[in-house]
């Protein structure tokens, strides 16, 4: 019965229940008290691994991303479940931030923050929610993707199907745009590429005027490739996103891409190197 409440081992069961001197109900409280504290001994632990979920009802759209420290526990069916209910909070409840979202209380009963630190405890890997969008359409057309489990999507066009919202937010995933539009990309970023561009083209011998229109060139073409609008789209390259949308009557709005452990710096394995330093440690 402890085993089926809890899903810790026999032997964990076992001297639970001979600490509690057989009161269940006592073993089942100092069980989680003691995975949720070895749930905070976890917390320190790169986790880059994981899962994006989806949740999508009517006119609203969300997208978690999950993390795990490996592909093991982020392909089992606990882990998944707690994915995707995570999601379907953020649908219901529109938390603020990550914050109100640790609060929010899941169909279980537990809190997520609860969830998550039980699940650390069973399975032994630090977890953690790491983001989190929501699209709440007024009047516009949603549309989401998620390729395999690390790789989401959504996107909300004005006008359109939910058919072609789906095949730009498979676009989305494949060509990783920056934005919508060639005014959203930052300046920063304008002004770093035409600078790349102009130390390129400075030993080519042309006139400063000659030079200064191959630049504004190139970073017309720099523009297409990092918009949503000017990429060619996945499905049929011959024509642009942008042309896909108008011949649907269709505008993007806006779009969100997330990758699992995209930003996360990964701890490098190095074996050879850990066998030689055991190797060495052993003769000293």
């Amino acid at each position: 019965t402890l085993r089926e409440k809890t899903g810790a081992g026999m032997m964990e069961c076992k001297k639970a229940l001979t600490e509690s001197n057989g009161d269940l109900d006592l073993a089942v409280e100092n069980m989680r008290k003691a995975g949720l504290a070895k749930a905070d001994k976890k917390a320190g632990r790169v986790a880059a691994e994981g899962r994006i979920a989806v949740q999508q009802v009517g006119d609203a759209v969300a997208m978690v991303e999950v993390n795990c420290e490996t592909d093991f526990v982020a392909n089992g069916d606990e882990f998944a479940a707690f994915a995707a209910a995570v999601a379907k909070a953020v649908l219901d409840r529109a938390p603020a931030g990550l914050d109100a979202l640790n609060g929010v209380k899941l169909e279980s009963g537990e809190d997520v923050d609860t969830a998550r630190r039980n699940l650390v405890a069973k399975l032994g890997e630090n977890i953690t929610v790491r983001r989190f969008e929501r699209y709440q359409s007024a009047g516009g057309v949603l549309g989401s993707y998620v390729h395999g489990t690390r790789i989401g999507v959504l996107v909300e066009l004005k006008g359109g199907s939910p058919a072609l919202a789906k095949d730009v937010a498979m676009h989305v995933a494949a060509s990783r745009p920056m934005c919508v539009k060639p005014e959203q990309v930052p300046a920063e970023v304008l002004d770093k590429e035409r600078e790349i561009i102009r130390a390129q083209s400075a030993d080519s011998g042309k006139p400063a005027a000659i030079i200064e229109k191959m630049v504004e060139g190139r970073l017309k073409k720099f523009l297409a490739e990092v918009t949503l609008l000017g990429q060619p789209f996945v499905k049929d390259p011959d024509q642009s996103v942008e042309k896909l949308l108008k011949s649907a009557g269709a505008e993007a709005v806006r779009f969100v891409r997330f990758e699992v452990g995209e930003g996360i710096e990964k701890k490098q394995e190095d074996f050879a190197a850990e066998v030689m330093a055991q190797a060495q440690a052993q003769r000293g």
